[in-house]
This record gives C-alpha cells, structure tokens and sequence, in this order.
C-alpha cells in the first residue's frame, strides 16, 4: 500500500520494502524514501523516524563522491514539497537482475557460508578468519534480487554468468561494483568509518550505458563500523545490524518461524534512528537536519 500516493495525487507504479516509485515528467520517475525498515526480508510494522530523509541525503553525497567512477540514475531533488528531503527524479533504466555485493570483510552471511566451506559465494578464503575479519582483497559476491517477503540468495560469479547476465554485462557489473567500493571504502575510513560490505543495484540506458541506481552506501545498503572499536575487537555498527541482533537476540522471535517479527520497542527506534544520522553526520561532515 502506497503512503504517498494521496500527497502526491497519483499511485505508484511499484511499491518496494523501503521506496515508492511513480511515473513522472518526460518518462522520469519519481523515488521516495519512506520511513519503513526491513529486515531479515520482512517489512517490519514500525517505522525509523527521518530514516527516508537520511537514506535520501546519504545517496545524494556518495554520488557526488563517486561521479567520475560511475554513470548514477538521478536528475534532479527538486521534488514535490510533500516528499522534500526524501525523493529525488531519477532516469527509468532497465535494471540489471542482481544484487551487486562488494565485500572488503568477513561478516553476516559470508561469514556463516565461510564457517562451513571455508568459501563466499564459492570463493576460496584462507584459513583462520574470524568474524570481523579484513579480507585480503575486496570480493564481488552477487545475490538473486527476491519479491518482498521471499529470501534473496547468496549465488557464485559463475552462476549470476550463466543464468542472469551473461559474461559481458556480468564482468561489467563486478567490475564497477568493485571500483566503487574502493573507492568509497578509503572515503569513509577517512572519517572514521569501516565499510565492511555493501550493496548497489545497476541499470542500463536505451543505448547500453551502465548506470548505478536505487540509493547507495548508505546505512540500510551498507555494513558500516567504528573505526576506533574495531581497532579494540569491537564491531560497532552505525547502520540496522544493532536492530537485526535486537530481533534474533532478545525479542524472543524465531526467524526460522516463519512468522512476521514483533514491533520494535522505542527505545530500539530511537537508538537505530541515532545511528543512521551518526553515519550521515560522520561521513559527510554535516549536521543533519530534520
């Protein structure tokens, strides 16, 4: 269900986990950010106050950071004033079948993949890595792109190759995945801040063009860790991971049940929504205004 279509005087051509897109001017689209969260694949009841603001206003900075690297989808934040701050004008693509992971360390699913094969995605790992740990170069692990509520899988090079891409676009995709991940990963260690892995979406113009979409690096996107407790063995996250451990560690759902997780208590809102604009305020150097 669109939040957005009565203010915006039209209903969306896809309503996604976190984002509503609509037709718009000269065959552009309108994106909005809401204020919903994901995780674990479930759309949760509750809500992260600002969160779209935040994911909106991220994107916009890395883009400009990233601009000589990569082609992006947006035209223009000169929206409508019912959706400011949140939605920007953005090309209409065909977008690539895949979601593009770059991983610089060994965490989440690649850690649990690399416990039981010593392998990510199929990708040999030497021994001894513990969670946490830097890996010797980033990896270009790709992903199946799942409907809401299905689980998105965790598949080889190989495979995205033959079934998704084919090797010229596929090669393409890894290439520049891997490209902006350095690039942003150096940035932000700059500032503080780990990038451990993260995750793009790419389209392709009428003419072939290659061309970053959806957000980018940002907390919902992005593992992003403290850089000072890292270097202690702490893994301090400024993105959802401290939500996902609240979920599986002490609000009593199973996520192998089945079942939609519970509310989220306030005090798990306030303190995720902290994060999200620490991540903001700490990479791009600016306050972050409501």
């Amino acid at each position: 269900m669109s939040q957005y279509s009565t203010l915006l005087g039209k209903e969306p051509i896809h309503v996604g986990k976190v984002r509503e897109l609509f037709d718009w001017d000269d065959g552009t689209l309108l994106m909005v950010a809401t204020d919903n969260i994901s995780a674990f694949d479930y759309v949760l009841d509750s809500v992260i106050p600002d969160k779209g603001k935040v994911l909106t206003e991220l994107s916009l900075w890395w883009f400009e950071q990233i601009a000589d690297v990569t082609a992006n989808h947006v035209i223009s934040d000169a929206v409508p004033e019912a959706v400011a701050g949140r939605a920007v004008i953005v090309e209409k693509l065909d977008m690539v079948p895949v979601e593009c992971i770059a991983r610089g360390y060994l965490t989440g699913t690649g850690w649990a993949e690399y416990q039981v094969s010593q392998t990510v995605c199929g990708i040999p790992l030497p021994a001894g890595l513990h969670d946490g740990s830097k890996l010797p170069e980033p990896i270009f692990t790709p992903s199946t792109k799942a409907e809401i509520g299905v689980h998105d899988e965790n598949i080889s090079y190989q495979t995205m190759v033959d079934t998704l891409t084919g090797p010229e676009l596929g090669a393409q995709i890894r290439d520049t995945t891997l490209a902006v991940y350095s690039r942003a990963e150096a940035l932000a260690a700059t500032r503080g801040i780990i990038l451990a892995d993260t995750k793009f979406e790419f389209g392709r113009r009428a003419d072939g063009t290659l061309v970053l979409g959806d957000e980018v690096l940002t907390p919902d996107s992005s593992r992003f860790w403290d850089a000072g407790d890292y270097a202690q063995g702490k893994l301090t996250s400024f993105d959802k991971q401290f939500l996902r451990n609240w979920l599986t560690q002490e609000s009593g759902w199973d996520k192998a049940s089945g079942t939609t997780p519970p509310p989220l208590p306030e005090h798990i809102i306030a303190a995720t929504r902290a994060r999200y604009i620490a991540a903001y305020e700490q990479l791009t150097g600016k306050a972050f205004v409501a």
